[in-house]
């Protein structure tokens, strides 16, 4: 697991093998979290044809729609990564930053 780009304060985005995960910083007045999920076939071919930009766009979605809120309607809920993958990318993001 790598990260591969990072938008400050809101996401970044790694790579296990061919999977590509994104990993959102969502923050509500009441709650704050990450959320881990892996790019589908259509995100990850919108990345690669837009970069960063679309996934500043993706990233806001999440957010926005709060899907670690209770009662959300978020079409996010769903795709919330695993908790072994959530750990495996807490700790390449932590890797990543110690490194500078």
């Amino acid at each position: 697991m790598e990260v591969l780009e990072y938008g400050p304060h809101a996401w970044y985005l790694l790579k296990d093998g061919q999977q590509l995960y994104l990993d959102v910083n969502c923050n509500h007045s009441f709650a704050y979290y990450g959320f881990t999920m892996r790019l589908n076939s259509d995100e990850a071919a919108k990345y690669r044809r837009r970069g960063g930009p679309y996934l500043d766009e993706l990233a806001h979605a999440v957010q926005y729609s709060a899907p670690g809120v209770s009662g959300s309607r978020s079409i996010y809920t769903d795709r919330l990564a695993a908790p072994e993958i959530t750990a495996e990318v807490n700790n390449a993001i932590k890797l990543w930053l110690a490194r500078g």
